[in-house]
């Protein structure tokens, strides 16, 4: 599979793509959601941002993605302040959401158009490209996410997996140098999910930079160099490799990533971690 993507690895990378400085976000006067957080992410990295349901990691990637806005602390995006006055201005606007590309947890809130093959045209169009252009960048993108039979189709009609590659293709048709994305891996089945990881690795090697959030133990190492593990009181736990993180077992299970299953053998107690991604049973002779 040949990327259709221009290679960005050779960009300046003397500017940090994001830099967040003690970042807060509240829903409410007491629902904290993201408390003093405090990172930044170099052009071309593959970043997880992990944690327990509800642990904030989503609102903050759509924080990342300029789709909510921070309420208190400060972040910049290539080095300017990302705040709701900074994409006022149509070309401000413009500018920043033509370099972040967002994929949602639910392929259905990102997919509107009556065939698959206007859902990917819908970008390049809004850039003001012409319908040559358009054309013959639908045709390489579908290529790229082997979709090409998929392009007469109705988005609706198309399965859990086909939906996820037809949103990866309106986004990556446009060429973004970040792709944010919430729970990518969610409901794919094992072909897809390996197609998934194949790509995310293409992808990083034209340059891209990409952020997932993710809770998926068994997957991030394959799709990430860094892990952000956030707590369930909204604070940042940990910046870690990502190839380290099933070794961390006592910080997975202070972040509830995990749980200890305890059983007993006569008077003897044994425990096992356990993820919480996925349903399992206990089976004890």
């Amino acid at each position: 599979m040949v990327s259709p993507l221009p290679d960005t690895s050779t960009r300046k990378a003397n500017t940090p793509v994001y830099q967040l400085d003690r970042l807060g976000f509240q829903y409410g006067e007491d629902k904290p959601a993201l408390i003093d957080i405090s990172f930044r992410i170099e052009p071309g990295e593959r970043v997880a941002l992990m944690g327990a349901n509800g642990c904030g990691k989503s609102t903050l990637l759509k924080i990342l993605g300029g789709l909510q806005f921070a309420t208190s602390g400060r972040i910049e995006a290539f080095g300017k302040c990302l705040e709701p006055a900074a994409l006022e201005k149509e070309q401000d606007s413009y500018a920043f959401r033509r370099r972040v590309g967002f994929i949602f947890q639910n392929s259905d809130a990102q997919l509107f158009s009556s065939s698959v093959e206007e859902e990917i045209a819908f970008g390049p169009l809004h850039m003001g490209l012409s319908k040559n252009e358009v054309k013959q960048r639908i045709a390489d993108i579908a290529q790229f996410t082997q979709i090409e039979h998929l392009l007469q189709r109705a988005p609706f009609q198309l399965s859990g997996g086909e939906k996820k590659r037809v949103s990866l293709a309106s986004v990556l048709v446009c060429n973004p140098d970040v792709l944010l994305m919430d729970e990518p891996s969610a409901a794919l089945d094992p072909r897809a999910q390996t197609w998934l990881i194949n790509l995310l690795r293409q992808l990083s090697s034209t340059g891209k930079t990409i952020v997932i959030a993710t809770h998926d133990l068994d997957t991030v190492a394959e799709v990430a160099q860094r892990a952000l593990i956030f707590r369930e009181n909204h604070t940042l736990a940990a910046d870690i490799p990502a190839y380290s993180l099933k070794d961390e077992i006592p910080l997975l299970i202070d972040v509830n990533l995990i749980h200890e299953h305890v059983h007993y053998h006569g008077s003897t107690a044994h425990s096992h971690p356990h993820t919480h991604d996925k349903e399992h049973q206990h089976m004890h002779e």
